[in-house]
């Protein structure tokens, strides 16, 4: 049996991903379809953290251009990401696969907070680890938590599920003759505004030579074949 090429990984699900096409909350179909993904990797021995945006249900930035308190709307987001998460948490272990939710901001009635010693051992003990709650703090964004997190427990790759199949010169879904990228150094991110992540995020992963994998989450078995090495979407960073 072909071994997968990368032992843990960081999936970060960007809270439209789990908002489908009606932009949003949450698509329960779309929810059951990363579940399944996520159990065949698991299935593989692969250690799985998952780091879930909350944009399908409020976005900080946008509240903050209406006039309210950035770091009011930036909790909110953190609120919101902490819905996402035990959505998820709920639909994996339906299918039987154990998960844990741990939380930046305490709320330990319905989640762990988060201690980096205890994600790793839960990773090690094959259970798949969702990180929610942002970095518990306001001003940065849930990629910075991937990296972030990516970082802390030493993952391999950041793989970043998108509602697009790769990353693009200019917006596909305004611009036919866009062109997809399909390799990209970490400092393309922060050169070029290509729309992959901030440059907190982009900065985090080049000084930690953390390789980041971008491809579609609506094509079934990108997560399986991203982790098994096939070449799909646009690789950062990685030689």
């Amino acid at each position: 049996m072909e071994k997968p090429q990368y032992k843990r990984v960081v999936l970060k699900l960007s809270g439209e991903a789990l908002s489908g096409e009606k932009g949003y909350g949450i698509d329960h179909d779309i929810l059951e379809s990363i579940a399944q993904e996520v159990k065949e990797i698991n299935h593989k021995e692969v250690e799985v953290a998952i780091v879930v945006g909350g944009g399908n249900i409020w976005r900080g930035v946008a509240g903050s251009t209406r006039g309210m308190d950035r770091a009011t709307a930036d909790y909110m987001g953190m609120l919101a990401t902490v819905i996402n998460s035990l959505a998820l948490q709920d639909a994996l272990e339906k299918v039987d696969v154990d998960t844990r939710v741990q939380t930046a901001i305490e709320m330990r009635e319905i989640a762990e907070p988060y201690i980096r010693r205890r994600a790793i051992r839960h990773l090690e003990k094959g259970r798949v680890v969702i990180f929610a709650g942002g970095t518990g703090n306001p001003f940065f964004s849930t990629d910075t938590t991937a990296a972030l997190r990516a970082a802390e427990i030493e993952a391999e790759v950041i793989l970043m599920a998108k509602n697009v199949d790769a990353v693009y010169d200019s917006d596909p879904r305004t611009n036919p003759s866009a062109q997809k990228l399909t390799k990209l150094k970490h400092m393309d991110l922060l050169k070029n505004s290509l729309g992959i992540m901030d440059s907190t995020a982009a900065s985090l992963c080049m000084d930690n030579r953390i390789p980041i994998i971008v491809f579609g989450i609506r094509d079934k078995g990108n997560v399986l074949k991203a982790v098994m090495g096939e070449k799909i979407g646009t690789v950062v960073g990685r030689e």
